[in-house]
């Protein structure tokens, strides 16, 4: 990962205002009041710690969407750290392409566990994912890594399409192995910036945190640290050289080549390996993360880790966060996990009949369009008890 370091910018005096004239003095009724009040709003925080994975879950605004007078952006988005706000404050314009980041994250997330029995599931508060994530499992180790990788993603995109305003096109060097005839140009993907950057932001929640050496919380911290870094590397790691043709006619006689991002189907089916072979660790009294069986090989800055089995997702269980399968769809005829055996642990399954419209019998018209009919059929389909 060489580079230039990433630089903040310097940040513009903020002076604390104030109101003139003398306070007039708290009286002991209106003292009350105010400890009734945060009594009433402690009691309905979720229990959940809150996520900058909620800025996916809703739209964040650009800075020239801004109004004069308004609060500012950073205090009004729910999830941020300390650090994280402080960052905002400084990259307002990078705030959108965070929340679509972890919104690309998130689908990428639920794809690739649509057939298990944790599905990756959203909530309707600003954990994102509930409880489940307090846990730290093989779950919570993809989530992680699937989302930090998200960020790079959209960062690196932005900087190419001049989305913002401190940084641009890829400064990657040419490769050595690109024939001499070749171009190297064209605007690439900056992934070297939306590594950096999303280094800063994503870690920025757990570096801030101060637990003592060798505790579960350190342990749990590291175990975020390391799942961070291996969805960066997979973006990082991925990222490949495109080529164009130009010439006459098509005959391709120049190519002008230039870094591009990989698919984010193909970061996430690397980050799904990753995760069926997650090391499992424990924290040693000297604070660094350490294998539970000695036996396999150590984990690379590439892989993934837990330090937690993971919790029962068969039975919904709100100490776990688990929302267990019931109600979902199986597979009849399948073996694997989208089976009704294993999906629906053992408890069987319902089955009922649903209609389907599908396209069919299209046909192309000169010129130009496709026409097609719509065909209804019958289906089977299971559910879990």
């Amino acid at each position: 990962m060489q580079g230039a370091p990433f630089r903040k910018p310097t940040a513009p005096g903020v002076f604390p205002g104030h109101w003139g004239g003398p306070r007039p003095r708290p009286t002991m009724a209106s003292l009350l009041l105010l400890a009734a009040a945060l009594l009433s709003s402690w009691a309905q925080l979720p229990a959940e710690a809150s996520s900058w994975w909620s800025l996916a879950m809703s739209p964040v605004q650009r800075p020239e969407m801004f109004i004069i007078g308004a609060q500012p952006v950073c205090s009004q988005l729910p999830g941020l750290s300390p650090g994280q706000r402080k960052l905002c404050q400084l990259y307002q314009e990078h705030m959108a392409y965070i929340g679509e980041g972890a919104k690309t994250g998130i689908k990428e997330c639920q794809y690739q566990f649509r057939q298990r029995r944790w599905n990756c599931s959203t909530v309707d508060n600003a954990s994102v994912f509930g409880r489940v994530m307090q846990t730290g499992s093989r779950e919570t180790a993809f989530t992680y890594a699937v989302s930090a990788a998200g960020v790079v993603n959209a960062i690196s995109r932005a900087c190419r399409e001049g989305e913002l305003s401190t940084c641009g096109c890829s400064r990657t060097a040419r490769p050595k192995d690109l024939p001499r005839d070749w171009l190297w140009g064209g605007c690439g993907d900056n992934v070297e910036y939306g590594y950096r950057f999303a280094k800063e932001f994503v870690d920025a929640r757990e570096r801030e945190k101060n637990f003592a050496k060798g505790s579960e919380e350190q342990g749990r911290v590291l175990m975020n640290l390391q799942n961070n870094e291996a969805g960066r590397r997979a973006v990082y790691k991925m990222a490949d050289v495109a080529c164009k043709c130009h010439g006459v006619s098509g005959s391709c006689s120049l190519k002008t080549c230039w870094l591009q991002l990989a698919e984010f189907r193909k970061v996430g089916d690397q980050l799904k390996e990753k995760y069926d072979s997650a090391a499992a660790m424990r924290i040693t009294r000297k604070g660094k993360l350490e294998l539970v069986n000695s036996r396999f090989n150590q984990p690379t800055p590439e892989d993934l880790v837990y330090v937690d089995p993971s919790p029962d997702y068969c039975l919904r269980n709100e100490t776990t966060g688990s929302l267990g399968t019931q109600g979902r769809l199986c597979n009849k005829t399948s073996e694997g996990m989208d089976g009704c055996e294993l999906m629906c642990c053992g408890r069987g399954y319902d089955q009922f009949k649903s209609v389907q419209v599908e396209r069919c019998h299209c046909k192309f018209h000169w010129c130009c369009y496709v026409k097609c009919r719509k065909c209804t059929e019958i289906v089977d389909q299971y559910v879990c008890k």
